[in-house]
């Protein structure tokens, strides 16, 4: 379940309490007048089922700009009213899609910080050295630490409402992100190149790990199951599920090999990580922006009674 935090106008807390009681699977509604004093007004709390969220948030959408809301997750409730509630709901708590939410998330996760950068930078700097060690385990390490489904999932989210704005910015925290990290890593790899610890007959031995630079069918097939399991996990709140999508994809470690590979000189290898970096990147928002319009038209349709 999820906990709603209103703050509320006293001349419209009665409009606000008339829209949590018609809303199916709202329950544990506390109304504390005069408590909230920035901004002022009437302190409304209440829990709600995950799949009924989105109305009773649409219907107080005017109190973004009158009051406030705030939305935490109920990690355990013991309450026979909350079951109660939940069973009301239409669907099931894994299956709903909370749109404030994931709008709020993709927003924070298209923007370029430090840690998104730190993040990629490392992941594309462990696959490089993977590719030339021939360790899947260095590439595997280097995919789950990638931060960059996060910007790949602001743009399916974008180009499903026609946020141009958030494509766009999402574009630029990737190619942004993959052209510092791939320079990152193409230095420390010259650096190593002149010390004479690396040289282009490290890449021709690493046939373990040569699928990074060979794109084809799978290629592309992988990185659409990955962009509908990315999506489904993070609208699903499973986030558990995110390491696999991490492990599936190969956008990473085809940076970190691409910066390697124009390091030691080895043109005829660029091609390849450049083909599947792409590859990837289509894949996953193709299949991403479709998985989201499926849920957005399919999901209000939805009408049988939670099973517990």
């Amino acid at each position: 379940m999820l906990h709603l935090r209103l703050i509320c106008p006293p001349s419209r807390t009665n409009e606000a309490l008339s829209v949590l009681e018609e809303c199916l699977g709202v329950t544990n509604i506390v109304v504390l007048p005069g408590a909230a004093r920035e901004p002022a007004g009437d302190l409304i709390l209440c829990d709600t089922a995950r799949e009924s969220a989105n109305e009773a948030l649409s219907r107080l959408k005017w109190l973004e700009d009158e009051g406030s809301i705030a939305i935490e997750h109920i990690d355990l409730s013991l309450s026979r009213v909350a079951e109660e509630a939940v069973e009301e709901a239409p669907g099931d708590p894994d299956d709903a899609v909370v749109w404030e939410e994931l709008s709020q998330r993709v927003h924070n996760d298209s923007r370029i910080t430090w840690a998104y950068l730190a993040f990629l930078a490392i992941a594309t700097q462990l696959a490089g050295i993977g590719a030339l060690q021939n360790s899947p385990i260095l590439i595997v390490g280097a995919m789950v630490l990638g931060p960059e489904f996060g910007a790949v999932a602001a743009i399916c989210f974008g180009l499903l409402l026609r946020r141009w704005r958030l494509v766009i910015e999402a574009l630029r925290t990737l190619f942004v992100g993959f052209t510092i990290a791939i320079a990152i890593t193409f230095a420390c790899a010259l650096v190593s190149h002149w010390l004479g610890w690396i040289d282009i007959t490290n890449l021709n031995i690493n046939d373990e790990v040569k699928f990074i630079v060979k794109p084809d069918r799978w290629s592309f097939i992988v990185a659409l199951l990955a962009g509908v399991a990315g999506v489904l996990s993070i609208t699903s709140g499973k986030s558990s599920a995110l390491i696999g999508v991490f492990i599936s994809v190969t956008t990473v470690p085809a940076a970190g090999y691409l910066a390697v590979a124009l390091a030691v000189g080895d043109w005829a290898e660029v091609a390849g990580p450049v083909w599947q970096l792409a590859v990837n990147i289509f894949g996953m928002v193709l299949a991403g922006t479709v998985t989201l319009l499926i849920q957005r038209r399919v999901w209000p349709q939805v009408g049988r009674p939670s099973s517990h």
